[in-house]
């Protein structure tokens, strides 16, 4: 069985700007999981061995606890964290330069096999849905009068 799910595309900004969407908390809790949700998070740290502790709050009001530790970052070019609580998994997003911006890959792989069979359904269009909304975040920030994301990586 396969524990590997993939998702990419290309977007309209550079990998510092969308490196950017990743290390700025406020702006993370703005775009980071599927459509209709939000999150409070409690800590974030954006560094290697740093954590996300955040609660992801459903349409319907239903509280997620999430807890990620960051394995590895590169500024511009990679992020990787584990997610430290059910469902377990590594998710590496990677940002490759593009002539019309950014080639993102996201690529999760589960510790357990079936557990990404039975939920397969819901992630696939979620991280679809994640992506939608990390262009938008990224939209809004280009729009004038909106302040922009502040990155030192492009």
């Amino acid at each position: 069985m396969n524990t590997l799910i993939q998702t990419q595309r290309i977007i309209p900004f550079s990998p510092g700007r969308v490196y950017a969407a990743f290390a700025d908390g406020k702006t993370l809790a703005t775009w980071w999981g599927p459509n209709g949700f939000t999150n409070e998070f409690e800590v974030f740290e954006f560094k290697i061995g740093g954590r996300w502790q955040f609660t992801m709050i459903g349409p319907n009001g239903a509280r997620h606890p999430n807890q990620s530790i960051l394995l590895d970052l590169k500024p511009a070019e990679k992020v990787v964290l584990r997610h430290d609580c059910a469902p377990f998994f590594t998710l590496t997003v990677t940002l490759e330069s593009h002539p019309s911006g950014t080639l993102l890959r996201w690529e999760g792989i589960f510790d357990d096999a079936k557990v990404l069979e039975a939920i397969i359904h819901i992630i696939v269009p979620a991280n679809e849905q994640n992506i939608d909304r990390l262009v938008q975040a990224l939209e809004k920030r280009s729009q004038p009068g909106v302040r922009s994301l502040k990155s030192g990586f492009g």
